[in-house]
Order: structure tokens, then C-alpha cells, then sequence
């Protein structure tokens, strides 16, 4: 005796298909592992607010930074441990002085932050930031 096989009709799937998902939420986890560290890396400078109240000032201060790295007070060069005294004596001399700090293109980030760590610390309160050309002393 032969048995009847009885065949079956294909049921339609009913399931999502995940894959493409899984894929944007990898896209999406990568990016923000990515623009985390950036947004993160800062060092905080508070800026002036509203308008100048004294029109007559002094000359600002220049700060510079030059490729490799060497510092410049007012066009003359300065050692890092001579930096936080100068800025202290120019502190004295005028309490409202402004500093303008330059840094060349070519110079490393981790320098400029770390001197402007050391402006910050010495409590200048007045600082502006000046171009994006090479130095030329």
C-alpha cells in the first residue's frame, strides 16, 4: 500500500527583516563613538560680555606661538617658566589688560592648549585670538 503524501502549501513569512536596522544603529553608534571625544575636549575661557565701557585702552599685549613651538612676548622670546611671571607683572601694571594670543598654523594643538591653560590660570581675563597666518617675527 502506497501512502499519500499530502503536500503543503509555502506559508508567507510573517518576521521583520532586521538586517538593515542592525545596520543604521551600527552607523549611528560609530558616529557617536567618533564626535564624542571632540565635543568633550575643550577648555573652558569665559568671554566678555556687552559692550566696552572704557573706549581709551592701553595696547594689547601680544602673545605668540611659532611653528615649533617657541613662545614670543611681544616679539621677544620668553621661555615657558618666564610666562606665568609676565603675565602676572603685566597684571600689576595694567588690571585691565588685554592679550592677544597668536599661534602659527603649523604649530601642535597640544602646545597652544597647554599655554593657553597657563593664560588662564594667571586670571587674564581679556583675550582675543588673532588669525590663522604663519608667524613672522
Amino acid at each position: 500500500m502506497a501512502k499519500a503524501i499530502a503536500l503543503r502549501e509555502p506559508e508567507p513569512m510573517s518576521a521583520i527583516n532586521i538586517t538593515p536596522l542592525i545596520d543604521v544603529m551600527l552607523v549611528l553608534l560609530i558616529m557617536m563613538i567618533l564626535t564624542i571625544p571632540i565635543a568633550t575636549h575643550k577648555i573652558a575661557v569665559d568671554l566678555p560680555q556687552g559692550p566696552a565701557t572704557n573706549p581709551v585702552e592701553a595696547p594689547p599685549h601680544q602673545l605668540a606661538i611659532d611653528n615649533s613651538g617657541r613662545l614670543f612676548w611681544d616679539a621677544a622670546p620668553v621661555s615657558d617658566a618666564a610666562l606665568p611671571g609676565l603675565l602676572a607683572q603685566a597684571q600689576r601694571d595694567q588690571p585691565d589688560m588685554v592679550l592677544h594670543m597668536r599661534t602659527d598654523p603649523d604649530a601642535s594643538y597640544d602646545r597652544f592648549a597647554h599655554v593657553l591653560a597657563v593664560v588662564k590660570r594667571s586670571g587674564v581675563t581679556r583675550l582675543g585670538f588673532q588669525g590663522n597666518r604663519p608667524l613672522a617675527l
